[in-house]
């Protein structure tokens, strides 16, 4: 009947009793888990500016060709977002840092140009050709940063621009950074929208960023956050302008206005004058289909009854 049963040895081995020391002591190592520290990028969500972002995107096209004649294209490739420190993360050094101010927004924007992207315009602008150098290590030289600042200028003039039909702003370039602990323009942990555009040179694509911190959009959400109506027809206004003004309008002057009884109104006969109280200093109000639009005077011009207009009637 004993060898029915298990020995001592035997279960402990089974129920793991061995290795009781050393799981205590892989459970004393373990330390906590920082579940914010896991990053989730989240694409969508900001129709209204990846819309700004394809205008944009052919108006700087047009301007930076005229310096630098190689670009073949500028494309819009993601917008999503993600928290500030996971975007730093990416950026290869070295690489400009530009601080933007769009009042009347508060907070701060950022423009990201890679040096890929630097060293690649600087190579074509002397006659090389646009491809990738190893430039770790190493800050710009006066003429790289020369050739930085050219760019970004063309960047907030085009990117200005794309935004005045939509909303009025004035970008103002607060400071360019190479050094990336100085261009910290919102705590790490803080969600931020990531546009990651390129630009082809010749066949060499490299990339450049802006940054915009999700708070810099709240006055403005339900422009960022919809749809925007599309490209605007060229002379699409000026038609609008000239087909309204071609509208025909209704327009009464209103001499005088009395009230009687019924019973006086009855009693009307042919002939009757009825004493309107009107002299050519009375004011009158010309009314403009419903509306009450302008103050007159009554007048004669060419054996005519005219009203001359005094001042528009101005109503809340």
């Amino acid at each position: 009947m004993s060898d029915d049963f298990l020995s001592q040895e035997e279960i402990d081995t089974l129920l793991g009793g061995d290795d009781g020391e050393e799981s205590a002591a892989e459970a004393s190592t373990a330390v906590p888990f920082d579940f914010t520290q896991l990053e989730s990028i989240r694409k969508g969500g900001l129709p209204g500016l990846e819309l700004i972002f394809e205008r944009w995107v052919k108006s700087f096209r047009d301007e930076v060709r005229t310096v630098v004649p190689h670009v073949n294209m500028i494309s819009k490739d993601n917008v999503y977002i993600t928290r500030f420190s996971a975007f730093m993360g990416k950026i290869p050094q070295p690489s400009s840092y530009t601080s933007l101010l769009m009042r009347p927004l508060k907070e701060q924007g950022m423009f990201v140009l890679d040096s890929r992207l630097v060293f690649a315009v600087i190579s074509v602008l002397f006659g090389g050709e646009a491809k990738p150098f190893k430039v770790e290590g190493r800050e710009f030289t006066k003429l790289e940063m020369q050739v930085i600042n050219n760019f970004i200028a063309i960047v907030v003039e085009s990117f200005e621009e794309v935004w005045r039909p939509i909303y009025e702003i004035s970008i103002e370039r607060k400071s360019t950074e190479l050094n990336p602990v100085f261009a910290q323009i919102v705590s790490p942990n803080e969600k931020v929208a990531i546009v990651e555009c390129s630009m082809n040179i010749d066949e060499y694509e490299a990339p450049m960023f802006f940054c915009f911190p999700l708070s810099m959009f709240m006055p403005i959400k339900e422009i960022i956050y919809s749809e925007l109506s599309g490209e605007t027809e060229e002379g699409w206004s000026e038609e609008l302008q000239r087909r309204v003004l071609a509208l025909k309008s209704v327009m009464t002057l209103e001499v005088a206005r009395k009230h009687y009884l019924v019973k006086e109104i009855l009693a009307w006969q042919e002939g009757d004058e009825l004493t309107l109280g009107v002299s050519k200093d009375s004011g009158l109000l010309l009314r403009v289909g419903q509306k009450h639009k302008f103050e007159c005077q009554l007048g004669r011009s060419n054996e005519h009854y005219a009203a001359l207009i005094k001042e528009q009637v101005e109503f809340s």
